[in-house]
């Protein structure tokens, strides 16, 4: 993922290690997610990853999946995790290691995987091509690495379906320029299946979930970091960003606060 905007800080260069362990509790929290957690089922249900199958995951980033993917290719399988953020592929290894799971991780571009033709027999990419100029090349090194018969999931989320309530009508435009400006390719989950066509995969399962965050725990954060970053960049002002934060602060304490986006997931295949 090295051609990702230098913005992303899931960018490789961006190896500090306060941005690491920032990197880490995020991808720790969405997995925490029960729409995640449901939509992930549901992918690695109709990807149906078999013992010996050689499975490889793009951009694992802690490796849970990888993991998984492990677990379900045992025994005589190989599941490889492929990760250019040393940081994160740091925590994958140690992780997998307490847990004692076979999966490995190794340094890779999801732009040039280095991995030869028709090599495997299950891909798995998770929010990783929102982080990318140039997706759709990435679906197809994706697609050069399947065996005839292959399968891939793909998932990634669609900011432009972000919603950030009670935020003030004049507020909102900010707020959706915010976070679809945090990404190379913000509206990745919708495209999903187009860029897998294009790469001349079958497209066979497609499905969503919209990730709710609990209004109870709200991560204050992250949520405050939005409206200073509108400030920042003079899309609202001082008045409006402490109002949008008081406005939210009313509405979680009577378990009225609502943040969510939608994640997009598709399972495809190379044809024979």
């Amino acid at each position: 993922m090295t051609n990702s905007r230098p913005t992303s800080a899931f960018h490789a260069a961006n190896a500090d290690p306060e941005v690491t362990e920032r990197l880490i509790a995020a991808l720790d929290a969405q997995a925490a997610n029960p729409g995640v957690r449901g939509l992930r089922a549901w992918a690695h249900t109709h990807l149906a990853a078999q013992p010996g199958e050689r499975a490889v995951d793009v951009g694992s980033g802690t490796g849970s999946e990888t993991r998984v993917l492990a677990a379900a290719v045992a025994p005589g399988g190989v599941a490889t995790g492929l990760e250019p953020h040393p940081g994160l592929r740091a925590v994958a290894e140690q992780r997998a290691a307490d847990a004692g799971s076979p999966a490995r991780f190794l340094d890779g571009d999801a732009l040039a995987l280095p991995l030869p033709d028709a090599d495997l027999d299950v891909v798995w990419c998770e929010r990783v091509l929102q982080h990318l100029s140039d997706p759709a090349r990435a679906v197809a090194e994706i697609a050069r690495a399947l065996r005839p018969g292959a399968r891939v999931a793909l998932l990634d989320t669609d900011w432009a379906t972000f919603v950030l309530h009670p935020a003030a009508p004049e507020v909102r435009p900010a707020l959706a320029a915010v976070t679809q400006g945090t990404a190379a390719t913000p509206d990745a989950g919708r495209q999903l299946a187009g860029w897998l066509a294009a790469a001349g995969l079958t497209v066979d399962e497609l499905g969503s979930d919209v990730l709710v965050h609990d209004p109870h725990s709200v991560s204050w954060p992250i949520v405050h970091g939005l409206g200073t970053a509108a400030l920042g960049r003079n899309l609202i002002t001082e008045e409006q960003r402490d109002r949008l934060c008081a406005d939210l602060a009313s509405a979680a304490e009577q378990g009225a606060f609502l943040l969510s986006v939608t994640m997009f997931a598709v399972i495809a295949h190379r044809p024979r």
